[in-house]
């Protein structure tokens, strides 16, 4: 393993990693309002919805997301919707990442004291200005530990939308080892450069759920 080719191979990797960031942001914009939407409406008083959304939930969590992913990409196409390899990656993990932090918002949104939301309504709030200006305010603070972490996640799930050919890190690093033949070197790299973002975001976590715990606002 040639160390000393490692920055070359760090400059050839960097816009493969900035492709994953791009690929975060997009799942997490498209994933979050998903997640908030699957989580109120596992409150809802109606059966139907409740266990519709349950429904949807435990689907998005039980599917692979190398499936979805397959099944967007590949799929849709069969009812005359073909989207590209990124917008395909960015809307299968976000169904999936959905799946999974719905539970977290919904955790954080019991959390409220329901004291406060019969308070809200008998000031005469509707549902969406109380959700609006008294759970979520108090859930966000909750809720962000558990989120980050899954976003944290999720920048390494990125890795397999290589399988559709998005030119993300993993992507790139198969491609510059399928020249050089330098496998080992070439992927230790990429998997510091995931490291070296994954790390201090779960330090960063840790701290937050210290200080919660602690109670410090």
């Amino acid at each position: 393993m040639n160390i000393h080719a490692w920055p070359d191979y760090l400059s050839q990797l960097w816009p493969g990693l900035r492709t994953s960031f791009l690929l975060l942001v997009a799942l997490v914009a498209l994933g979050t309002p998903l997640s908030l939407l699957l989580a109120s409406t596992q409150r809802s008083h109606r059966k139907a919805v409740r266990w519709t959304t349950i429904g949807i939930v435990e689907f998005a969590r039980g599917m692979p997301s190398l499936v979805l992913l397959y099944l967007v990409y590949f799929g849709l196409p069969s009812f005359n919707l073909t989207l590209g390899a990124f917008t395909a990656a960015s809307v299968a993990l976000a169904i999936n990442y959905a799946g999974y932090t719905s539970d977290a918002i919904k955790s954080g949104l019991d959390a409220v004291p329901m004291g406060q939301v019969e308070a809200s309504e008998a000031l005469g709030l509707s549902r969406g200005v109380t959700m609006r200006r008294v759970i979520l305010p108090q859930a966000v603070r909750i809720i962000t530990p558990p989120m980050l972490s899954w976003i944290i996640v999720y920048f390494q799930t990125t890795s397999i939308a290589f399988a559709i050919s998005v030119p993300e890190l993993m992507s790139k690093a198969y491609s510059i080892a399928s020249v050089n033949f330098q496998y080992l070197g070439v992927f230790a790299v990429a998997g510091l450069l995931y490291a070296v973002v994954s790390i201090p975001g779960s330090q960063l976590v840790s701290a937050l759920e210290r200080r919660q715990q602690r109670g410090t606002p």
